[in-house]
């Protein structure tokens, strides 16, 4: 009786097993890769959800604004009116840079626009509906990061593979 474990019969080579694994996206987990189980439906819904939510959102802050202005004199429901817009607007950008283009090194923390965030609620819900359309939010930056990884994992495993006792037998003995 062997006490060693059996090794799974797989089609999985020690290499492949070694490459590295997918960031996962929210909501989609690692599907995103292959887009395989249910990725299609699941990106439809999710853009459905993204763009009722931010039509829910917009009438939230438009009946805010309406209490506001009802009774406050004209100067001061504008300027709410331009905080919102220019939160909204703000969100937006950062949100869809934030699907389209890597992170510079030097980029401001995301904790300082957390209020700006919170309040231009609505403008990340469009950029992620938006985006939706297109492909998963986020997916195209760690599509290419994956893929880099990978070719990284192929380059440093081709160095390595080969019978290390045979190097040296091609060259010639002086």
């Amino acid at each position: 009786m062997s006490t060693s474990a059996p090794k799974p019969s797989s089609s999985v080579t020690d290499r492949e097993a070694d490459a590295p694994l997918p960031e996962p996206i929210r909501f989609y987990g690692t599907r995103w890769v292959d887009r395989s189980r249910g990725y299609a439906p699941r990106r439809v819904l999710l853009t459905a959800a993204a763009a009722l939510l931010t039509v829910a959102g917009a009438l939230a802050l438009w009946i805010l604004y309406a209490g506001v202005a009802a009774g406050s004199p004209t100067w001061l429901s504008s300027l709410v009116l331009l905080a919102l817009l220019l939160c909204t607007a703000i969100a937006f950008t950062r949100a869809w840079a934030g699907y389209t283009r890597p992170r510079r090194v030097d980029a401001v923390d995301e904790s300082a626009f957390r209020s700006i965030t919170f309040v231009g609620f609505v403008g990340v819900l469009l950029a992620y509906a938006l985006r939706s359309l297109v492909e998963a939010p986020g997916e195209g930056l760690l599509r290419a990061d994956h893929e880099a990884a990978l070719e990284r994992h192929r380059r440093l495993t081709v160095k390595r593979s080969g019978n290390p006792a045979r190097r040296g037998q091609g060259r010639r003995r002086r």
